[in-house]
């Protein structure tokens, strides 16, 4: 797979490919990344990327030329590939989508800056338009690594053990169960111990005190998908 960040900044985004598992997977060849700048398509003589919005209002929009052009440049090159605007004018990325999104062969995530994308641009290119969530950021640089990594961690081989993709938050509209590790019981955390099902080593009752214990905190976190929890009437009184 390639991921391809059109962006005014790709420095905001290549250290954090420079690290961790990120890294290694490039380093395997298992996925790569590549940075176009689409300040570098722009005809006129300083380079401009936006300009004043119609109707008046605020801030600058991002103009149609330089990046009409810096797409249809990419579309040549990767004709089969997936363009995503990021935005949060947009459905909101989510778990299926990274599993969904990682049998593509190439991803071109479109970054935004200013307030946002000539609508137009959106309308001729976008083959899908993503936000990580209710809030605003100064770019989309930061929500372009996130679906990224997403995507990326589902990818074959890219995590070192597979079974960690088995039993992870989102599965059947669940929140992952609370994890515990050595020591049983730490002195400078109250009420510390941890419950010994856990480590007596019989599989069925650890897995159904797991689930019982991420069905409660998916109801104490996340109520909305809580509600589309099929097996949640056995745990409510």
């Amino acid at each position: 797979m390639k991921f391809i960040f059109v962006t005014l900044f790709p420095n905001l985004i290549k250290p954090y490919f420079e690290d961790s598992i990120m890294k290694r997977a490039i380093n395997k060849n298992l996925f790569n990344i590549e940075f176009v700048d689409f300040r570098e398509f722009a005809k006129n003589k300083h380079q401009k990327v936006d300009d004043t919005p119609f109707g008046g209002g605020a801030g600058m929009v991002l103009a149609p030329q330089p990046l009409s052009d810096c797409l249809k440049h990419l579309k040549t090159q990767y004709p089969n590939s997936k363009t995503i605007f990021v935005t949060p004018v947009a459905k909101t990325f989510n778990q299926n989508d990274a599993k969904r999104l990682s049998n593509e062969k190439v991803i071109i995530l479109v970054n935004g800056r200013y307030e946002g994308f000539d609508e137009r641009i959106i309308e001729e290119f976008a083959d899908e338009v993503l936000s990580i969530g209710d809030f605003i950021l100064s770019g989309g640089e930061l929500a372009s690594m996130v679906i990224a990594d997403s995507i990326a961690r589902n990818i074959n081989e890219v995590l070192g053990n597979k079974n960690s993709l088995e039993i992870e938050s989102f599965e059947n509209n669940l929140l992952e169960a609370p994890a515990f590790t050595k020591p049983k019981s730490y002195k400078n955390i109250r009420n510390s111990e941890v419950i010994s099902e856990l480590f007596k080593g019989n599989h069925s009752i650890i897995a159904s005190l797991k689930e019982s214990l991420a069905i409660a905190k998916t109801k104490y976190h996340r109520p909305d998908i809580y509600k589309k929890l099929k097996t949640r009437k056995k745990y409510e009184k």
